[in-house]
């Protein structure tokens, strides 16, 4: 990951690991007061986006999580390796899901690395 995060955190390539970053999700969107249902889309996107790595992810790796934290929005980008990286499809179910979930979604594959990218917009409280 070369881009520049507010809070960085590795988790082995393992899906018993995933409700670390759950937690580091929902925690960062309670901080920039998120609704209740809005934490709830990030947790499951986050849930997605992983379960979408994890298959391709190589053997006894981690998943780099980056969040970065800005005033009305989170973003969230995990990053698996694996010996053949592949973009997942965006005609599949789960990229459905995912951008149902997440103001924006966005895939890329970088050298022996495939990274999910989701970002969440609080809604405006102001009339």
């Amino acid at each position: 990951m070369t881009n520049h995060y507010d809070v960085s955190l590795r988790i082995p390539a393992d899906s018993a690991y995933l409700s670390i970053l759950r937690t580091a999700t929902a925690g960062l969107a309670a901080r920039l007061d998120f609704t209740l249902d809005d934490i709830e889309d990030l947790r499951i996107a986050v849930d997605e986006a992983c379960a979408l790595l994890l298959p391709q992810a190589t053997l006894g790796s981690e998943l780099a999580c980056g969040f970065v934290v800005q005033a009305d929005s989170l973003t969230v980008e995990v990053t698996a390796s694996s010996p053949e990286p592949r973009e997942p499809s965006r005609d599949g179910f789960a990229w459905t899901v995912l951008t149902a979930l997440a103001s924006q979604v966005d895939a890329r594959t970088e050298g022996e690395a495939v990274t999910l990218s989701l970002t969440r917009r609080r809604e405006s409280t102001t009339p």
